[in-house]
């Protein structure tokens, strides 16, 4: 391609500018305004995320993309400013506080069960099921972020959130060709309004919980009120807290949401491997109208259900493409890399590398029977090294939680003639929905909820 249909692909679709021969080669080159290069070798890739992350932070796109809305939190931050705010935030993402903050989780997939089974009772031929993961996710964050009840519009922070990843999250002709990042691009200069009303919500919010003090069982804004870095014990301030939480929000709705939804989308096409699913969540949980939710200590039981999420998110992950800027002169697959060059991690190709996969375009849960079973650093749904995703183990322990109830409670089906397009814009989503039948199931009792393990031992 050339440049203008390089831009005019990469707004329409980031996964149009991957070239097919990505899912072929270790790593692929080019350039377009500066040069460029496609890794999928897992050697490679330590050496980018973990031998010499310093000399390959985030590239300038990708922070002038995000720092409009989240400024210089955890997501865009370098260096030192970025290690404070991981020792500081880390203890938010304990095992202890994340499976504490379980029974939200919960609670959101019942009533998400609700919500399909009425429209189901309705007499309606399908259901949106990426819109009602989405809802569910953004319900489980803000009541893990907000418990308090502040005063934060959900409804006004999920449409900011979509307006920009719709309007300024797209790639620009002045990235694409290298422009320096202090030229504005309009399209973000526009969404600075609807980003001030967002961020003014956040402050107000956090003001609020700083004056009321902490709430009985502690919350996502809580934990991070009360965290600190260990080695100088600097805090952060409101801004630093607020960019924080925002990213949290985003984070962690949006990219749950989309696994759950081509989870779900997955496993409508291969009824054996939904009803293998379902006998496993029913054997645990009931079936029907009067399966219990799935709750943290039913993880260990759900090992195949962990399987599909592990699945999923190795065919279409959230973040499908990840990108750095190299700092100095290197040698990636015996290729020469100058300072200045961008690095893209596709990940949607890396999951697909026929070096590195086997069957890699099927849907087999099985292959992550007793973990991943190709090289670390060819399987990144979250990212590797210093800057793996905070927010890991919660999104997993979600997915599972709300997957698991929908799969004891109803059969999905597919919808003729509604199959989705993956369309990454930020995040890889399914154009159109993801539409599907869903027919509640017969009762059955739930087998007896497993006993709390002792608080010392989570």
């Amino acid at each position: 391609m050339g440049i203008l249909q390089t831009v005019n692909a990469a707004r329409k679709n980031i996964l149009l500018i991957i070239p097919e021969i990505a899912t072929t080669q270790p790593m692929v080159s080019g350039k377009m305004g500066r040069r460029w290069h496609m890794v999928m070798d897992p050697a490679a890739l330590r050496h980018v995320l973990v031998a010499e992350a310093p000399a390959y932070p985030k590239s300038d796109v990708t922070k002038n993309l995000l720092r409009p809305a989240i400024g210089e939190s955890l997501f865009v931050a370098e260096g030192a400013h970025w290690r404070w705010q991981r020792r500081a935030a880390a203890p938010a993402f304990s095992h202890r506080n994340i499976h504490a903050l379980a029974p939200v989780m919960s609670a959101v997939a019942d009533a998400t069960s609700a919500r399909i089974r009425q429209q189901s009772n309705q007499g309606k031929r399908a259901v949106d099921m990426a819109q009602e993961m989405a809802r569910a996710t953004f319900d489980v964050i803000s009541d893990v972020t907000f418990s308090g009840g502040e005063g934060f519009s959900r409804d006004e922070i999920n449409r900011a959130i979509n307006n920009y990843i719709d309007e300024a999250a797209r790639v620009s002709f002045l990235d694409v060709i290298g422009v320096p990042t202090w030229v504005p691009r309009p399209a973000r200069l526009m969404s600075r309004k609807i980003l001030r009303k967002t961020q003014s919500m956040a402050d107000a919010a956090i003001r609020e919980r700083r004056a009321r003090g902490a709430s009985a069982i502690p919350d996502l804004l809580d934990l991070l009120l009360a965290g600190s870095d260990p080695d100088t014990g600097r805090a952060m301030n409101d801004a630093e807290l607020r960019d924080n939480l925002l990213t949290f929000i985003v984070a962690g709705h949006e990219t749950t949401a989309l696994t759950l939804a081509w989870a779900l989308y997955l496993m409508a096409f291969d009824p054996a491997r939904q009803a293998k699913a379902r006998a496993e969540a029913a054997a645990v949980l009931g079936s029907g109208s009067r399966a219990r939710a799935a709750c943290a200590d039913d993880l260990a039981r759900l090992p195949y259900i962990r399987q599909i999420i592990d699945e999923t998110l190795r065919l279409y992950p959230p973040a499908a493409l990840l990108a750095r800027t190299a700092q100095k002169r290197d040698t990636l697959c015996e290729r020469a890399i100058h300072a200045g060059d961008t690095i893209t991690i596709p990940v949607y190709a890396l999951h697909r590398n026929r070096l590195l996969w086997e069957a890699p375009d099927a849907f087999i849960p099985e292959r992550f029977e007793g973990g991943s079973p190709a090289p670390r650093f060819a399987y990144l749904p979250f990212g590797d090294g210093p800057r793996i995703c905070i927010g890991a183990s919660f999104a997993l322990q979600e997915a599972v939680i709300i997957l698991a109830t929908q799969l004891a409670r109803f059969e999905f089906a597919a919808v003729a003639g509604k199959t989705p397009d993956p369309v990454m814009i930020l995040t890889l989503r399914p154009e159109g929905g993801v539409w599907l039948t869903a027919t509640p199931l017969p009762d059955a009792d739930p087998a007896p909820a497993p006993d709390p393990a002792p608080a010392a031992t989570r």
